[in-house]
């Protein structure tokens, strides 16, 4: 299985060669790369028809993370690499699936403890321990997700050892069980058999290990797409999600080719440029997207030139538009000062008016992130590493940011409490029943016992067409979430603000907050704030600019 460089195109099989720690570096690159490729097929795979599908990115970032840390690293010992990529892999874990993903790299690297090299019972020794250690690092474990495709996974190779101790062979047939256990996960678990979808995480774990089976085959592992999108279906507003290693510059280029454009070739050469790359058509002109180091921000320039004619360039630096936006997510914002012995929250928050709003509540550090983009146990641990008491709380406020916050507390000397908030509204209410005085357990408790005092709506726009709980969406419909179930579809936000808000039995509350998303104007989010309060007259009616992408209404119920 040796290779001239992990970097060159792949163009034959691999010769078998003793796994190392070198070899096992070599195996994660391409487990990365071979995801990375396949990182918008697992985005899409979401329950729900709302634009927070974000497994393929958290599990691509956390992949990115276990390879910085062994980028450099030359152990041949197996186990040290192994321990390594682990260590990675938890600092940059984020989302449920990226927690649960560092898990399994944890109990792996441990299963390999004191190996120079992987052999076929090692190997199934280790993804034994990779399953157990994730299985306990979740409290209540659910079949029908990555779990179990890991579980089976670690059954496969065990199976295989009666047959073979070749590992390309038993490689071969961890990957066939992860693709079967894949294709089975809506059989356990019955809301992706309602959307007709399988778990995500668990087609992101099979890419990471098709992975490493296509770089030993001497297959490719960034397949060049053959057909272009309609321009309309270009989707270029999230590529800011994710800036990946010598993603400096997004260039994005408008002409009209001389010839019939021959697509392979073109993916083939742009691929040598950069990444996230997407081409749009519509009515003879091609519109091309890409990222690319600063070196070659002129490339694809030159390169479309010789193609046929550019009628328009647009070149943004991306590192410094993402520099602007984590300075404008803490900009302005009064946090807490805190004393030694005091009690310091840190709340995740997705726009810079929540934050303000957390911060008037006596929030002490702000973690930018929120439904689309989750922060990972490092950026949750900075938060508060350097704040100058023993004593903190945190609010993950997203149901996917909870498991994150729990590596963080894991990893800390400090004393940390998670109160599990899942909503905004959830981590608002918390807040009011803060006492940064207290002792930190009955502070946490009386935090934790004013999440069930709120209930959340969310307001935002079907991604896809599907039927759920028995709601018919269409896509591009305006949708309502009430405490996380799909309510209702509606032809506009007003109506589904209604609509919400009815299946919620608001008129029996006393008040109604609604946190307007930066989509939304102010002169929109007014108008239906008065049609609300018309509505319901006897309650209390709040507008807040709340700033989070993609909802345009986030509602507290109280």
């Amino acid at each position: 299985m040796t290779v001239d460089s992990v970097d060159a195109p792949v163009t034959k099989p691999q010769q078998s060669r003793p796994v190392d720690g070198l070899f096992l570096k070599e195996l994660v690159e391409a487990g990365l790369t071979w995801l990375r490729t396949n990182q918008k097929v697992v985005n899409a795979l979401n329950v729900f028809p709302v634009p927070d599908g974000d497994t393929g990115t958290n599990m691509v970032l956390t992949m990115q993370s276990a390879y910085n840390e062994i980028s450099q690293l030359g152990h041949k010992n197996v186990g040290q690499m192994a321990s390594a990529v682990a260590q990675g892999a938890l600092m940059g874990a984020r989302g449920n699936s990226g927690v649960i993903l560092s898990q399994l790299w944890r109990g792996f690297a441990r299963g390999l403890h004191n190996h120079d090299v992987l052999d076929a019972s090692v190997l199934a020794h280790a993804l034994a321990e990779a399953r157990d250690t994730a299985y306990k690092g979740v409290v209540r474990p659910v079949e029908g997700t990555i779990l179990t495709v890991s579980k089976d996974v670690a059954a496969a190779a065990e199976a295989a050892l009666h047959e073979t101790q070749d590992l390309a062979e038993m490689l071969k047939r961890i990957v066939q069980a992860a693709d079967t256990s894949v294709q089975n996960t809506p059989e356990l678990l019955p809301v992706l058999k309602q959307a007709g979808v399988v778990d995500s995480g668990g087609k992101g774990l099979y890419f990471i290990l098709e992975g490493m089976l296509r770089y030993v085959n001497g297959q490719p592992l960034d397949v060049a797409l053959t057909t272009v999108q309609p321009l309309s279906a270009l989707n270029l507003e999230d590529t800011l999600e994710t800036i990946e290693p010598g993603q400096d510059y997004e260039v994005v280029v408008d002409f009209y080719p001389q010839q019939p454009l021959d697509l392979q070739a073109f993916y083939t050469r742009l691929e040598q440029m950069g990444t996230s790359i997407q081409v749009g058509e519509g009515e003879g002109m091609y519109r091309m997207h890409i990222h690319v180091p600063t070196e070659k921000r002129y490339e694809p320039i030159d390169y479309i030139m010789e193609l046929g004619t550019i009628t328009k360039v647009a070149m943004e630096n991306l590192l410094a538009q993402m520099r602007d936006i984590e300075s404008g997510a803490s900009a302005k914002l009064e946090l807490a000062a805190i004393e030694p012995g005091q009690i310091a929250v840190v709340a995740v928050s997705p726009g810079l008016g929540l934050s303000r709003i957390f911060a008037s509540l006596g929030v002490a550090a702000i973690v930018h992130g929120g439904q689309t983009m989750n922060p990972s146990t490092k950026d949750i641990l900075e938060a508060f590493e350097n704040l100058p008491t023993d004593k903190v709380i945190i609010l993950p406020n997203n149901k996917n940011i909870i498991l994150a916050a729990q590596q963080a507390k894991e990893v800390t000397v400090k004393d940390v409490a998670i109160v599990p908030s899942r909503t905004i509204p959830q981590g608002l209410a918390a807040m009011l029943a803060f006492n940064p005085d207290g002792e930190l357990a009955l502070v946490a408790e009386k935090m934790n016992q004013a999440l069930t005092t709120v209930k959340t709506g969310e307001i935002t726009v079907a991604t896809r067409s599907v039927e759920i709980d028995g709601v018919q969406v269409a896509k591009g419909e305006v949708i309502a979430l009430l405490d996380g179930k799909l309510v209702l579809s509606a032809a506009s936000v007003e109506e589904a603000c209604l609509g919400l808000l009815e299946k919620a039995s608001a008129a029996e509350h006393e008040l109604i907050t609604l946190f307007a998303g930066e989509d939304l104007s102010s002169g929109e989010a007014n108008r239906i704030a008065d049609v609300i309060r018309a509505a319901y007259p006897t309650q209390e009616i709040e507008l807040q600019d709340g700033g989070q992408p993609h909802y345009q209404f986030l509602i507290s119920i109280e």
